[in-house]
């Protein structure tokens, strides 16, 4: 690992201990390398934060502390707008993950925001939608997957979940979430709106971040998250009964191995002595970037459709590609799983569309494909 990587760790660990830097070893940082490093992980206001209490200015972070301060600040009053119109509709909903997590941080805006995520009431997806196109917003995606997605410039994005996870990116983590709400509990100063217990809730970040961590890799910051929400809550949290979650969605071992892997790595300014499989982890997180990559996207799809299949050719492999199950045509193609004489035309669709809207993650996956051969996978 190297000393940009360190250096970027140090100052978090700072940051969100109220810890202050040593000065010389500031000074002594590359901030350009830092720079890019800390916003490939959407982390350049944690870092701010950091370096203000030590007495040393850079623009570039302290404007994207201020530009972060002032985005939280106005998807908060855009958020709760949106859901008093869902109150006024009878539409029950959730804001999730990041909304909640960020009033966990020291300090407002250290933990940076692009989108908002909602869990909402599926029997009222058109109104949703009608609610969010007469506030100014376009659909991105609407109705073809468990997500959709409105933008509005310069900087609102929503995405409202009618579930959380589907069939077709993992079945243990769909069964589990597919009847959400009967584990939600009901606010008491609203009409509509549910949160989690803190358990269920830590068990919904380690499940979400499992899902982008199999996909297309995930960062620095979910495994801040860890830590800053573990900080707060881990003390009175009932350990058995999430033990006993996430052995149910099988994430036994990755709850295990990211919780402890944040503790040795944010619990002190000390950089700890870490295992070689807990390097080779921090290592993953560091070249994932906040949401993955492509290449990793790649590689890991190639590793789960083989390890799906007894035949590991690689004619196989782009057979069950161009042809994926039933569970992806419902989640991604719900018209042509609803109209199941329309199946052909609707992968003879997949195919030609796919070059257009997939291209960079064809070529990654063909290129991990290169990379393995029967004996590898």
């Amino acid at each position: 690992m190297n000393k940009t990587a360190k250096d970027l760790i140090y100052l978090l660990t700072c940051a969100v201990n109220g810890i202050t830097p040593d000065t010389k070893r500031v000074q002594a940082m590359e901030f350009e390398q830092l720079y890019r490093l800390a916003k490939a992980h959407t982390l350049r206001a944690a870092v701010y934060i950091a370096l203000r209490s030590a007495d040393v200015n850079d623009h570039n972070f302290q404007q994207a502390y201020n530009m972060a301060v002032r985005k939280n600040v106005m998807l908060d009053v855009e958020r709760a707008a949106i859901l008093a119109e869902f109150e006024q509709q009878g539409i029950w909903y959730m804001p999730l993950k990041g909304a909640i997590l960020k009033e966990l941080y020291p300090e407002n805006g250290m933990r940076e925001m692009s989108d908002n995520d909602i869990l909402f009431d599926v029997k009222f997806r058109n109104e949703t939608r009608e609610i969010m196109l007469d506030r100014g917003y376009k659909a991105k995606h609407f109705g073809t997957s468990h997500c959709d997605e409105y933008l509005k410039p310069p900087i609102y994005n929503y995405e409202l979940h009618n579930a959380f996870f589907t069939a077709a990116s993992n079945q243990y983590l769909y069964r589990y979430y597919i009847n959400v709400k009967q584990i939600l509990i009901k606010d008491k100063d609203n009409g509509y709106g549910y949160h989690f217990s803190d358990e269920d809730f830590y068990v919904y970040m380690i499940a979400h971040e499992y899902k982008h961590f199999s996909g297309g890799g995930t960062g620095l910051r979910s495994l801040l998250d860890t830590y800053v929400y573990l900080q707060h809550k881990g003390d009175t949290l009932d350990w058995t009964y999430i033990h006993e979650q996430t052995k149910q969605l099988t994430l036994t071992d990755f709850e295990r191995e990211q919780r402890e892997l944040a503790d040795k790595v944010f619990s002190s300014v000390t950089f700890p002595e870490l295992a070689e499989s807990e390097q080779k982890l921090l290592d993953y997180y560091l070249t994932s970037n906040t949401y993955g990559t492509i290449t990793r996207t790649g590689e890991n799809m190639v590793r789960k459709i083989y390890s799906q299949n007894k035949s590991r050719s690689k004619i196989g492999y782009i057979w069950r590609r161009i042809f994926p199950d039933m569970n992806h045509m419902k989640a991604f193609f719900p018209f042509f799983y609803k109209h199941k004489l329309l199946l052909p035309i609707g992968y003879i669709w997949r195919i030609i569309r796919a070059p257009f809207i997939r291209k960079e993650r064809i070529k990654a996956e063909m290129k991990a494909l290169r990379k393995y051969d029967n004996k590898k996978v």
